[in-house]
């Protein structure tokens, strides 16, 4: 059966929202670059993008559904159902899944009773894997509404989501402190974070990455973790062959 028309939002948010969006828009010489920030508006407004903030997207930008669908569904940032109030996310990418990271994920798993992408019955937990979070220094690492949580371990990441769900304070390692998945969006549409000291809270890399980035910039090469490509290692093997020569059809 053919699904209805989203319904609009009430007059008031509808209201405040338009307010909102106008101030988006105006940020951008083609309005509908302002897609992606005004995803975040509405995902601010209902916790998940939802069939009437597509809609509300589409009229004020003068796109299709189908075409501010494309978008929504394309970036895992927006949400498409109902969740928690915290995303947690684990890194299970390479460095911090060898260091505990596909632990911690499995743990989480059955201390919640949720799988990937599900959400506490309380509404205050969404568990999620994550592909890479950037932060390979800290391995593992889990983020909390994309705030960091280095070094973790099993029970500290356990310890973690009892403090989000009890409503206790939980600091993150690096940066600003946490506040709701809405308000999270809120600040990722463009608007200022209101909490007092979070834009000069630091969440800076640590010290390998560092280590690299004063090397790219030309820096001493004193951090060398490997030999240059091609040379052998000390006390190690020869180098293996060079390139293969590739011959014509036929040929030896």
């Amino acid at each position: 059966m053919p699904q209805l028309p989203a319904p609009d939002y009430p007059a008031d948010v509808r209201a405040r929202l338009e307010a909102d969006a106008k101030e988006v828009i105006a940020r951008y010489p083609d309005s509908r670059s302002a897609l992606l920030p005004l995803l975040h508006l509405v995902q601010a407004e209902d916790g998940h993008v939802t069939r009437t903030g597509l809609r509300f997207c589409a009229e004020v930008l003068e796109l299709t559904v189908a075409e501010v669908t494309a978008v929504s569904t394309f970036y895992s940032m927006y949400r498409r159902g109902p969740s928690g109030d915290y995303q947690v996310g684990v890194c299970t990418n390479t460095l911090c899944a060898v260091l505990g990271g596909d632990a911690i994920f499995d743990a989480l798993r059955r201390h919640l009773g949720v799988d990937n992408g599900g959400t506490t019955d309380d509404g205050k937990v969404t568990l999620e894997h994550i592909e890479c979070n950037a932060a390979c220094d800290f391995a593992p690492v889990v983020m909390v509404n994309w705030e960091f949580f280095d070094n973790q371990t099993v029970e500290s990441a356990k310890a973690l989501v009892d403090d989000l769900r009890a409503g206790r304070t939980a600091r993150p390692t690096r940066g600003a402190p946490l506040c709701t998945y809405k308000e999270t969006a809120r600040i990722l549409a463009g608007f200022p974070d209101p909490r007092p000291g979070a834009v000069e809270e630091s969440g800076a890399a640590g010290p390998a990455t560092l280590a690299g980035l004063r090397l790219a910039k030309g820096g001493t090469p004193a951090a060398h973790v490997g030999p240059p490509r091609g040379a052998p290692a000390p006390d190690g093997p020869a180098p293996g062959p060079g390139p293969v020569e590739h011959t014509e059809e036929g040929e030896e």
